[in-house]
């Protein structure tokens, strides 16, 4: 039996994917190598654990934590059906990872159920960023601290994207970020805090991209992404994804949490831009957002003078982005059976 249990850990330690096990308490009995290596947790940190005692703290796409409202392994637990979502994990250094989650009943000889097995994969597209990172760290366009894509590269990217605009007709969209106040921080904690604080700031929204859209650091505490394939009615909801997303991110020092928040300020490009103009307009729009009481979007209309909309619900995105979330993904965030 000890011969079979090693060459059934020896597989689940070969999957690419992570996975666990707990018992009908939710206690932790087994944690696979893929799961330190998404999670950044070891296994000896939580085995013995339950696995909602501020392990990986999934959320869903309006911030809710699963562990307390929707667990699927509770549902699993209880129903004793398989269960699959989609949520955003807390990794060990502080960041939000995107996963796919599914969870089945394990079951003893008499058919009994005595805990759950949740299988999640990383849906971040890390392969297709460290390609990215190799090129441009032949070109010096990466910021040394983040990894992230620097200045120089993202106004190169946005060239090439208004020549589209001209071209094609092709829209896209200026995000501009900037951490509040990150003095105090700095202040309080020390430059190293402050630089762990900008590399979770960093990757949870490099690591929540959609393939085709850019995220870069401009310099200080501010970031600006470049998005494509959206227009003035789904930038809202695209836009408050992000901030939801930092909003709940946190950096442990000792036994003390550091959370920080995004002033943001968000644009759709014109076909008179130029990059400077596209840069100003987002920057001026972000600092509205400070002024309007910081950790907010603040957009303007389609046509100029339309007048500015700062956008913020709290502890989530704005009811017009949930809205707009459920119309175009109706389970998105939900727990789906199976």
């Amino acid at each position: 039996m000890k011969k079979t249990k090693t060459v059934y850990e020896g597989v689940l330690d070969n999957l690419y994917d992570g996975i666990y096990f707990v018992d009908r308490d939710r206690k932790i009995t087994y944690w696979n190598k893929a799961a330190e290596r998404i999670t950044g947790f070891k296994r000896s940190e939580v085995l013995g654990r339950h696995c909602h005692d501020h392990i990986l703290n999934h959320i869903n796409d309006d911030g809710d934590p699963l562990c307390q409202r929707e667990c699927p392994l509770a549902l699993c637990i209880e129903t004793g059906r398989p269960a699959a979502t989609d949520a955003y994990l807390h990794h060990k250094e502080g960041y939000r990872i995107p996963v796919s989650v599914r969870v089945t009943p394990i079951l003893d000889a008499g058919g009994n159920i005595i805990g759950a097995a949740e299988l999640f994969s990383d849906n971040s597209a890390k392969t297709m960023m460290l390609q990215k990172m190799e090129e441009l760290q032949t070109m010096a366009l990466i910021d040394p601290l983040t990894r992230m894509p620097n200045r120089r590269y993202i106004e190169k990217h946005l060239r090439n994207r208004l020549e589209e605009m001209y071209r094609y007709g092709w829209r896209f969209c200026v995000l501009f970020a900037d951490i509040d106040d990150f003095k105090r921080i700095n202040d309080t904690y020390g430059h190293d805090a402050g630089d762990k604080v900008l590399k979770i700031v960093g990757r949870t929204l490099a690591g929540n991209a959609r393939p085709f859209d850019l995220f870069g650091r401009w310099g200080g505490e501010e970031f600006v992404a470049v998005l494509e394939n959206v227009s003035h009615s789904t930038l809202p909801m695209i836009a408050n994804r992000f901030r939801l997303l930092v909003e709940n991110s946190y950096l442990s020092v000792g036994d003390k949490k550091i959370r920080v928040s995004l002033s943001m300020g968000a644009t759709v490009a014109r076909p008179d831009d130029t990059v400077e103009s596209l840069l100003r307009r987002a920057d001026r729009l972000m600092y509205e957002s400070k002024k309007a009481g910081k950790n907010r979007l603040t957009t303007d209309g389609p046509e100029k003078g339309e007048g500015l909309h700062p956008e913020r619900q709290e502890g989530g995105c704005t009811e017009s982005g949930r809205k707009a979330v459920r119309k175009r993904h109706p389970g998105k965030g939900k727990i789906a059976e199976l």
